[in-house]
């Protein structure tokens, strides 16, 4: 075999040609013959790398490198310092992201040792990853249950845990975050009698202390609604673990990208006195279209929107079968006032309840949560969640 090289992207813009082209198109020959990964839209995939397009970049510096054998290319990953994080933690954190590899340990070796060597060139202290680009994008490496991952979620082959692990760089768990399962028939009960009475009677409480008023949205209250969660959500996740606040134009981008795929009953607002102070959001699980849809380079985008088009509105109204039996739990928050009052709780049983009532959508991903919030994992377990993925991120040190 030909000895190992990682060049740095230079053309960043071309993805027609040369090593973003090689970049870009990269996992559609990785994962050709994994019927679990689903590819995204290439516009999608163009705009979250283009560095004029992605908001993230209006802060962010860094690199994009591939890894090759002679002529081909057998691996990528990017290199990046976020200058927002490092302000608001007190680190002096590199990031790598979008690490592709074949189940090639001197590659993988390679391309990691590129992301440390720029990090280090930059007076950073320490490497941190995977996120593509931050803890509100695509984050974390799969480690448990490689099954088709749902909409915005990270799905990776499982050998990716040994190339890290065992790349001889030092890069070990800083923090796991878990993803919950549930679906109608669990939050049911065996008994089918719905969600626990103990919790319902808890629940009713809450809102007759507080006053809280649960409701869901509308095409009509949208825009306002949108707002709403979007400052809710700017306060509730401040103090996360590595979480940094969105900028204004990053927020934007994101519920620009959230109105196409809204779906009213998913969505559930709490107010008190008027005001709301508690959201949850789900997304129906796009990923069972793109699946089906399966855009890959070569072929026009707009045959492959037709296909999810298809897939997605037509074929249900034709046949009556839903293509989209799934959803993601994407955003939740509650305003640092109105924490540790149950209120949380009430909204989430609202969103639950009406799952039971509807099950449209039958399998639900409620979202990620830090290894470390016991009480969001409690709450999960008293509705018969359970947990079935996790997600590592890795970090290094850098020595002087």
């Amino acid at each position: 075999m030909s000895d190992v090289s990682v060049r740095k992207v230079e053309d960043e813009r071309n993805f027609k040609s040369g090593d973003m082209k090689a970049f870009f198109e990269f996992p559609w020959t990785l994962y050709k013959n994994d019927p679990r990964w689903v590819p995204p839209l290439l516009s999608g995939r163009m705009n979250l790398l283009d560095k004029t397009k992605n908001p993230s970049w209006e802060y962010l510096e860094g690199n994009y490198y591939v890894a090759w054998r002679g002529a081909r290319p057998v691996g990528t990953i990017a290199a990046f310092i976020n200058p927002r994080h490092n302000d608001v933690w007190h680190e002096q954190l590199g990031w790598f992201g979008f690490f592709e590899c074949e189940d090639d340990h001197e590659a993988a070796t390679a391309l990691l040792q590129a992301a440390m060597d720029y990090a280090k060139s930059r007076g950073m202290t320490a490497v941190r990853g995977p996120a593509n680009f931050s803890l509100n994008d695509e984050c974390g490496l799969l480690i448990e249950d490689f099954s088709q991952p749902v909409i915005l979620m990270p799905y990776n082959p499982p050998y990716y845990q040994h190339l890290i692990e065992e790349s001889g760089l030092n890069f070990a768990k800083v923090m796991d975050v878990e993803s919950w399962y549930s679906n109608p028939k669990l939050l049911a009960g065996e008994d089918g009698k719905g969600m626990p009475e103990k919790l319902v009677r808890v629940v009713e409480k809450t809102r007759q202390k507080y006053g809280v008023k649960v409701r869901d949205s509308t095409l009509k209250t949208l825009k306002g609604d949108l707002k709403a969660l979007r400052e809710v959500f700017t306060v509730a996740w401040a103090n996360n673990w590595g979480a940094v606040p969105p900028t204004d134009h990053e927020m934007d981008h994101l519920f620009t990208d959230l109105k196409d795929y809204f779906e009213p009953s998913l969505a559930r607002f709490a107010e008190v006195n008027g005001e709301i102070v508690a959201f949850v959001l789900g997304l129906p699980d796009m990923n069972q279209v793109l699946l089906k849809a399966y855009a890959h380079p070569g072929e026009p985008e707009l045959i492959t929107m037709l296909k999810a088009a298809w897939w997605w509105k037509i074929r249900p109204m034709l046949t009556g079968k839903q293509t989209i039996t799934g959803q993601r739990i994407l955003l939740f928050g509650v305003k640092p006032a109105y924490r540790l009052k149950g209120i949380d709780a009430a909204v989430c049983l609202d969103l639950f309840q009406g799952l039971v009532d509807h099950p449209k959508y039958w399998d639900t991903d409620n979202g990620w949560f830090l290894e470390v919030n016991q009480p969001m994992k409690q709450f999960a377990a008293s509705v018969r969640a359970h947990q079935y993925k996790r997600y590592r991120f890795y970090q290094s040190e850098l020595k002087a």
